[in-house]
């Protein structure tokens, strides 16, 4: 029995947006006693807005139930309340054992790199970094993680659905036959628009307050989002591709004011098989939307997020899934509890990377082997982390802000 099996949890939670909020609500509500014990965030009132949709039990994204009955699980002080590039290390070393990290994935690898070297089990939530570097950093702190036995979840929630667990078993199982193709979709309507920065703001916390629109944040869409059915894929599949190439661009309706990322991205993957994925992510309204993946064997196809095969083992899902964001917490917490084995960092540093790979040949117009990708030496990240400070990509005079070029600009 683990020493942690009846003991109170103690949890920090670094980044207190929307997500935040709702996974700390869910480490809340797993089995055995827990508590948020310290915030961060870069700004003050996302902690103070956080702390009262918790306290109040009022509803939040990302969550099905309301924040109802977790007061007595929430001691969270002014003094553990931490604001500022360096608040996530004033939170890990609070005295908390576990670390939830839901800030842009810019932060993640540098938060991730931290708090395991603290020793601090963690729930991070996906994409785990927005350039190669990132994803190398990331992964060379996990073998320290697993030194430690430290347990981590990663928030790809698609997996937690009960659905698409028992599709992806069937295809492992042969349901299907050999794969050849597969295809992933997440197209939807209009992008985030960017608000005029504020006379008084810096460039630098105008960007941070609308982290989906610069890459350096988010990764673009096809990292931030389109990532998920990517994971799907490879889920299937058992293997990350060899080979990117693709197409992409910013619509000129939407100007240059929305920040410096694409409208639309699509990508040829190629595994070393031969086997493809097409996948594709686009946000431009009044276009036919989609957010799935399929899978095509030989023998037939699986439609993974609608849980269903079509062909000679056709069958489709018909149970109750329960809210997979609770079953990602609960897993952890339990492994925690248990002290049994469980790390997903490889598997979304894999599906992390695989999406990173196809923005990098979107936006060079190249082929992108997956060892060119992998080893690229392009970094995302500002020369200094404060307020005060340049962000990697700035507006011009009239508030345009550059995006990347196919065939001119160098992401290798």
């Amino acid at each position: 029995m683990s020493e942690t099996a009846d003991r109170t949890i103690k949890v920090a939670l670094v980044g207190c947006g929307s997500r935040g909020t709702g996974a700390i609500n869910q480490a809340l509500r797993t089995k055995g006693p827990v508590k948020l014990w310290a915030m961060a965030d870069l700004f003050a009132e996302r902690v103070e807005n956080s702390l009262a949709l918790l306290t109040k039990g009022e509803q939040a994204a990302y969550d099905r139930d309301a924040h109802s009955g977790l007061g007595s699980q929430i001691d969270v002080p002014p003094e553990r309340r931490f604001v500022g590039f360096d608040a996530y290390r004033q939170a890990i070393r609070s005295g908390v054992d576990m670390v939830i990290l839901t800030t842009p994935p810019h932060f993640r690898p540098m938060h991730f790199e931290y708090a395991v070297a603290q020793g601090k089990h963690l729930f991070m939530e996906k994409p785990l970094a927005v350039d190669p570097g990132g994803i190398r950093r990331l992964l060379a702190a996990n073998e320290e993680a697993k030194r430690k036995r430290l347990k981590v979840g990663v928030g790809f929630v698609y997996r937690y659905i009960r659905g698409n667990q028992e599709t992806i078993a069937r295809i492992h199982q042969g349901a299907i036959g050999p794969i050849y193709l597969m295809r992933a979709y997440w197209n939807t309507g209009s992008m985030r628009d960017t608000p005029s920065r504020p006379p008084h703001v810096s460039e630098m916390e105008h960007q941070l307050r609308n982290p989906y629109n610069f890459t350096w944040l988010s990764g673009d869409y096809i990292v931030d989002c389109l990532l998920h059915f990517i994971d799907l894929c490879l889920w299937a599949k058992g293997e990350h591709p060899v080979t990117a190439q693709g197409q992409g661009d910013r619509q000129v309706a939407y100007r240059s004011k929305c920040g410096d990322i694409f409208t639309h991205h699509a990508v040829e993957y190629t595994f070393a098989d031969d086997t493809k994925m097409f996948a594709t992510t686009r946000q431009i309204a009044g276009c036919w939307n989609s957010a799935r993946s399929y899978v095509h064997g030989q023998r037939g196809t699986a439609d993974i997020a609608n849980c269903q095969i079509d062909g000679p083992a056709a069958w489709r899902f018909h149970g109750r899934g329960g809210n997979p964001y609770q079953a990602e917490l609960d897993a952890l917490l339990g492994a925690i509890r248990q002290d049994k084995p469980h790390n997903e960092v490889e598997q979304g540093a894999t599906s992390t990377m695989t999406a990173i790979m196809g923005r990098l040949a979107t936006y060079s117009g190249q082929m992108i082997s997956w060892e060119q990708a992998l080893n690229s030496k392009v970094c995302l990240a500002p020369e200094r982390y404060a307020f005060d400070a340049l962000p990697p990509v700035v507006a011009d005079a009239a508030g345009n802000y550059p995006s990347a070029i196919p065939g001119v600009g160098k992401v290798l």
